[in-house]
């Protein structure tokens, strides 16, 4: 039986993590965030993200692959495997290689976004995996509902212009 995800059940905005070194990326997403009445808290490195896990309790992250410090992959393994399995994570990099994002998915990503990308593209993604129930037991990625799904499963975003 699907699990509503916990900021509906608490009947509060949800709350986004954003963990990206990348201040030009980073702060126009927490704004556009803000404007849609998400409760959004931006870390610029994987260490920070990491520790703000327990403290912002987020429902979404949105996760740089690249960071000093700690990298994006090793902030997603550590949610996972501290039992976080009710966090959907987006995965944002300027990388294309299809290996960082089949590791991503293995991982528990819930979706992949190439950069540059354009705003609307990450806040529709956003309120997509936001308002989808959570299989039973929590398992990232998998989602209900008609979602559209590449070749490897998992939803690519290509590049279309906008934030880098």
């Amino acid at each position: 039986m699907p699990i509503a995800p916990a900021w509906q059940s608490e009947n509060r905005a949800p709350r986004i993590l954003i963990v990206d070194d990348d201040f030009e990326v980073a702060e126009p997403v927490k704004y556009a965030l803000e404007d849609l009445g998400y409760t959004v808290t931006h870390v610029p490195d994987g260490n920070q993200g990491v520790s703000s896990i327990d403290i912002v309790r987020p429902d979404l992250m949105v996760l740089d692959m690249m960071m000093p410090g700690r990298s994006g992959f090793l902030v997603l393994e550590h949610l996972r495997r501290t039992k976080n399995a009710y966090v959907r994570v987006i995965m944002v990099t300027g990388n294309d290689g299809e290996r960082h994002q089949a590791y991503a998915r293995m991982l528990g990503a819930d979706d992949y976004i190439h950069k540059p990308f354009a705003m609307e593209r990450l806040t529709e993604t956003v309120k997509r995996l936001l308002s989808e129930p959570f299989a039973d037991g929590g398992v990232a990625g998998e989602t209900s509902g008609n979602v559209v799904e590449g070749v490897d499963g998992m939803e690519s975003i290509e590049n279309d212009g906008g934030v880098k």
